[in-house]
């Protein structure tokens, strides 16, 4: 059962017509608010097997104007490099003990970043960490030398975006409370780099199609001609 709020919204919005994004972010502001500043999400439907391990969508974008949360890391590193990732940010840095304490059932991060050479011991969180998504992988960054860097990108607004077993990506480009500008710049950059993601594997058009929507409110259709052509011009 919808809303009157989300029934109001709706009724500014033909569903079955693509909006450029520029006036997609101008509508979506236009829809009734909330009492709290909501997230304003892409959801992206591939044209993909997901069955096919040949044909996974993930990758990383760094979002111009962030996500507007701020996002908790932790490093499991040692040596010096703890004391690098502590200077870049970091909210929890440590080995053997950082990762006890999450055995333990701490988890207050949003992001886990590890250097190589302690992998085989972070593994054994793998049951905590890989259902969460927030199991380092170095196809997203997380698992380097360079602790340092990979903390500050998360920081800056790097996030890392994986399709689900439907073949849909969902991810936050910002708040409502974003400038349209703001949102603009982070959704292109977003929509670009899941273009640039496209598995060698895929026929025809890889995005099915793309909504744009805030936590409460309905999802606005996207329009896409010339994404993937211009992606692949740029890559």
């Amino acid at each position: 059962m919808s809303s009157k709020r989300f029934r109001q919204a709706a009724t500014l919005l033909d569903a079955k017509t693509p909006y450029p994004l520029d006036r997609a972010v101008t509508l979506l502001a236009q829809f009734p608010p909330v009492k709290f500043d909501e997230a304003v999400a892409l959801s992206v439907s591939l044209n993909i097997d997901p069955k096919k391990t040949d044909q996974v969508v993930r990758g990383t974008v760094t979002l111009p104007h962030g996500t507007g949360k701020a996002r908790r890391v932790i490093a499991f590193c040692r040596g010096e490099k703890e004391l690098q990732a502590k200077e870049a940010g970091a909210d929890a840095v440590g080995a053997a003990d950082l990762i006890e304490k999450v055995q333990g059932g701490w988890m207050e991060f949003d992001v886990a970043v590890a250097t190589p050479d302690l992998m085989r011991d972070v593994s054994r969180l793998g049951k905590i960490l890989g259902p969460r998504g927030l199991m380092p992988n170095p196809k997203a960054g997380t698992v380097t030398d360079d602790v340092a860097k990979a903390v500050k990108d998360v920081k800056g607004g790097k996030v890392e975006f994986k399709m689900d077993k439907l073949a849909n990506i969902h991810f936050v480009i910002g708040r409502r409370s974003f400038q349209p500008q703001q949102l603009v710049e982070n959704g292109r950059v977003a929509m670009e780099a899941v273009a640039r993601s496209r598995p060698a594997s895929v026929k025809g058009h890889l995005i099915r199609g793309i909504t744009l929507s805030s936590t409460m409110s309905p999802g606005i259709p996207l329009k896409t001609e010339g994404l993937e052509a211009d992606a692949a011009e740029e890559s």
